[in-house]
């Protein structure tokens, strides 16, 4: 490979590819035209090394344990920033001013309600539904209350109305999804509270008892939604940009989106962090026994909320949330043996040469959950907090995706591995 020209011999013929380089030096082989000219495709399962589009918003060095938005470290923003400030800059590419960090919040407020009529949707539900099920389908049934923001090619004003919309919406969603999940009556937002205390409000305020904001838990929440704003291509991500791309609505993007990110092995990391905890209570909470499992090749049992499938050093959003997490454990004086199994677990582990060597430290999985569970979210609910926090990043690449003129619809090719030279075989005739 040369500075700019990358060369595959197929065949006994040599081609040159061109390289893309990116701002931050990382390279890509372009092979847009790969098979037109060879009639060759790339096969490459869960696309590790495939790049999917070019985009500006989020850098991420998985070896060097390195987020940036927009050019922004991670660090930084968890340390100086509010999520609005960074759902502004993620959707928009640049930190907001007064006046418009002002409007932003304003809008927030003032779309913070949804239409009474889908209040009939929840109660269509049962009460036993999965909130990232019913989240799902609010968030793809909104697009019929917005039919004019719902066509093909929507102007910079309606996109921007859009986008309002469904950041203000979705703590109302999700709060009502939690409150109906338990049978309790929805709380309605309050317009004098900012975005986290007023999601806080409508899930634990009730008629017998209003909710006490916690500062501590507020702060933590904050810095949560502010690491998972984005995360690259990541699945849900991708998903949304994929249905995307076919000129869906955001509504509807947005909604695949939220069911990639319902997945255990996506969104649903940190509610399975719990699941083994609880195993390991069931069983006697001896930590040493369940280290040594997670160990042996041999053994099923896998150790959740350790390591990152793109980070191969310590994950830079844990080592911030850890420190929320201890601050909100401490604030709120709680000793639930979970959370106490959690911590002797975290101890042992990041002591233990074997995790150490093979870098498998606690992600920002495992400390999310810990605060989760800390502030009395349910476990169903974990993914749902992602996805509020995850929002903003997939509101940015959809509008990223859309305002190119160069964008394609997504459409991988597959190697055919069936059956070949078969024939329709009458089904008397069928053994």
């Amino acid at each position: 490979m040369s500075d700019n020209i990358a060369k595959i011999i197929l065949d006994g013929k040599t081609y040159e590819l061109p390289v893309v380089v990116g701002t931050m030096g990382e390279k890509a082989v372009d092979i847009s035209k790969l098979r037109d000219m060879t009639g060759y495709i790339t096969l490459d399962n869960g696309f590790a090394n495939t790049g999917a589009c070019k985009s500006a918003i989020t850098f991420l060095d998985g070896e060097n344990g390195i987020l940036n938005y927009r050019g922004i470290t991670i660090e930084e923003l968890a340390e100086e920033s509010t999520f609005i400030e960074t759902a502004f800059l993620l959707i928009y590419g640049h930190l907001p001013n007064e006046q418009e960090l002002n409007r932003f919040s304003d809008g927030l407020t003032r779309f913070s309600m949804i239409h009474e009529d889908l209040k009939g949707f929840f109660n269509g539900y049962p009460s036993s539904g999965h909130p990232m099920g019913i989240l799902s389908a609010m968030i793809g049934s909104l697009a019929a209350y917005y039919p004019e923001l719902v066509k093909p090619d929507p102007s910079r004003e309606e996109v921007d109305s859009i986008v309002v919309e469904l950041i203000s919406k979705v703590r109302t969603i999700s709060a009502f999804s939690y409150k109906k999940s338990r049978g309790e009556p929805y709380v309605y937002p309050r317009h004098d509270l900012k975005y986290i205390p007023n999601f806080l409000n409508m899930m634990f305020s009730s008629p017998a008892k209003e909710y006490e904001i916690n500062e501590i838990v507020v702060d933590a929440l904050q810095t949560l939604f502010i690491l998972h704003a984005d995360h690259e291509q990541n699945c849900s991500t991708s998903t949304v940009r994929l249905v995307g791309s076919s000129k869906a609505n955001l509504f509807a993007s947005i909604s695949a989106g939220i069911n990639a990110l319902w997945g255990p092995l996506h969104g649903g990391a940190n509610q399975s962090v719990f699941t083994m905890l609880t195993q390991i209570q069931k069983e006697g909470g001896d930590i040493h026994k369940f280290i040594n499992k997670a160990k042996d090749s041999n053994d099923p049992f896998r150790l959740m909320g350790f390591g990152h499938r793109v980070y191969k050093n310590f994950d830079p959003r844990a080592k911030i949330i850890k420190r929320k997490a201890d601050a909100v454990l401490n604030d709120l004086g709680i000793h639930d043996p979970l959370l106490d199994l959690a911590k002797r677990l975290e101890e042992v582990a990041l002591k233990d040469s074997y995790f150490i060597e093979k870098k498998l430290y606690p992600n920002v999985d495992f400390y999310s959950g810990i605060i989760y569970k800390a502030i009395g979210i349910p476990e169903d609910m974990y993914p749902v907090m992602f996805a509020i926090g995850r929002l903003p990043g997939w509101v940015a690449h959809w509008k990223e995706m859309i305002e190119n003129p160069k964008n394609k619809i997504g459409r991988p090719r597959q190697i055919y591995t069936g059956e070949v030279n078969q024939h329709y075989i009458p089904i008397e005739k069928r053994s």
